[in-house]
């Protein structure tokens, strides 16, 4: 009773709110505004964490600027850390630097103990031209998540290649869901069973939709707009090495550019470093694949990256290829190595 006491005058008088687990949990998932932040180390983060959660260390001497440059004022924040502690200085912190902040009381232990899930995808975050955060989730081989302003959409969806991945219970439902081609590793029926909900919008190539039943179709060339007035491109995504080309021959399969707020995003799919790449304009985040025989190798994803040169490069679908030198190989581009399950 005394703990609890002193939890709720420490809160009261930092001006945020401590909520039980259950209180959290029903608020984040009843409220898709939320900005949910972990503010442990990296490597706890990296252990597991809440699904949906941001990384901004509370011992980082720069964790408002941070802060202030990853999460939106308008919007209703939700701290955790370990036990609670540090979540409850970061939550007064916050509050001070004008968020409106709830905070998890015991923390992560409280949160593990009360048999709630947690996972170890990591989040990159970036930000519009106007500010606002885009996190995207690196959920595995091709799989990605990319979150913006309470949007969900889900980026070929596969749940039983390499790690499995429950969708119904890591993810939200998806408000757009976008598959390149329909290989298994990237077209998962039932995962986009457990995705779906009323209105879905379902963006895919012809030979996808046709195996659904629904979801609209775009060929190489066409466009979108998609909930949020984010912009749809698609655009050639194949093989161009003899004796590769069965693999995705030209026209059939999708690679996709979102436009959200004018942070560009390039999300290749499967493909060799192609002629068209060299006509993407202004790309901020790419993701190019690197596992030959299927995509390209290490000095074709450099020949790539170097035709339109994006801000920042993440090497995905790389299987057992050996991607670390890709950094020295690009030193104009920002390229993260990241584990992609």
């Amino acid at each position: 009773m005394l703990f609890s006491f002193l939890s709720i005058f420490s809160s009261c008088a930092g001006g945020y709110k401590d909520l039980s687990v259950e209180d959290f949990k029903n608020k984040l998932s009843e409220n898709g505004l939320v900005q949910l932040v972990d503010v442990r180390t990296a490597d706890e983060f990296a252990a597991g964490h809440i699904a949906g959660a941001v990384n901004i260390d509370w011992f980082s001497p720069g964790f408002l600027d941070e802060a202030n440059s990853t999460l939106e004022k308008g919007r209703p924040v939700m701290v955790y850390c370990r036990s609670g502690k540090r979540s409850a200085a970061a939550a007064a912190r916050l509050v001070k630097g004008g968020f409106k902040v709830d905070n998890l009381l015991g923390g992560y232990l409280a949160w593990t103990e009360a048999g709630k899930p947690v996972t170890t995808y990591e989040v990159e975050r970036f930000s519009t031209a106007s500010g606002a955060p885009v996190e995207i989730t690196l959920i595995k081989h091709g799989s990605l998540a990319v979150s913006y302003k309470g949007l969900s959409i889900q980026v070929d969806p596969a749940g039983k290649y390499g790690k499995p991945t429950d969708y119904a219970a890591d993810f939200p439902k998806a408000d757009v869901i976008l598959v390149t081609h329909e290989h298994f590793d990237h077209f998962d029926k039932e995962a986009i069973a457990a995705l779906k909900k009323e209105g879905t919008f379902l963006v895919t190539n012809a030979r996808c939709a046709e195996m659904l039943g629904w979801g609209t179709a775009l060929a190489n060339g066409d466009s979108t707009m998609l909930p949020g007035e984010i912009r749809l491109d698609a655009v050639p995504a194949y093989n161009t090495t003899e004796g590769h080309l069965q693999f995705h021959p030209k026209g059939r399969d999708n690679g996709f550019v979102l436009t959200i707020d004018g942070l560009r995003i390039y999300i290749a799919g499967d493909t060799e470093d192609i002629p068209e790449m060299a006509a993407l304009k202004d790309i901020d985040i790419a993701f190019l694949p690197v596992n030959q025989p299927y995509t390209m190798t290490v000095p074709q994803c450099v020949n790539a990256a170097k035709a339109f040169s994006p801000k920042v490069l993440i090497p995905y679908h790389f299987g057992d290829t050996d991607i670390s030198n890709l950094p020295a190989l690009l030193p104009g581009i920002k390229v993260l190595l990241r584990q992609m399950q």
